[in-house]
């Protein structure tokens, strides 16, 4: 861990209240995209291997929640092209490591790509920790968020 790091107060309210709902927006529009796609492949029963499946949701995650975050960002009056860019630039590395999260979770409890009624609350909860620390740090160290 850097100097730097070490100089942020973790011990703020404040920031870790902000951090906390912007975690959820994108933990919100990763769980569209992954769920969806996951929900999709296990209704259809579509032949297709769980890596191909899980890698979709990955993808299909960001895809959304860069949408969702954007379309909050648009509210806020940003203009288009700044709020894809901003949305994409402040939580994308968030965004990949509460994908992977959730993902690796949903593998090492069901074995991947199986949406259950125990599983679900499991990788929330995985994919909303994951991302946090980071997004406190990039928070209170730039005042950077997309919220």
């Amino acid at each position: 861990m850097s100097s730097e790091t070490l100089k942020i107060n973790w011990n703020c309210r404040h920031t870790w209240k902000k951090s906390s709902k912007n975690t959820a927006w994108c933990l919100l529009g990763c769980a569209i995209g992954d769920f969806g796609t996951i929900l999709f492949f296990q209704l259809t029963e579509i032949p297709f291997p769980v890596l191909g499946i899980m890698t979709l949701a990955i993808i299909n995650g960001l895809i959304t929640s860069i949408a969702l975050e954007t379309i909050i960002l648009i509210i806020q009056k940003f203009g288009f092209i700044n709020a894809v860019k901003t949305a994409f630039g402040m939580s994308f590395i968030s965004m990949i490591s509460m994908e992977v999260a959730m993902n690796l979770t949903d593998y090492l409890i069901t074995g991947g790509a199986v949406l259950t009624w125990y599983v679900i609350p499991i990788m929330l909860c995985v994919g909303f920790v994951t991302p946090l620390p980071y997004n406190y740090y990039k928070l209170k160290k730039y005042n950077i968020s997309c919220h």
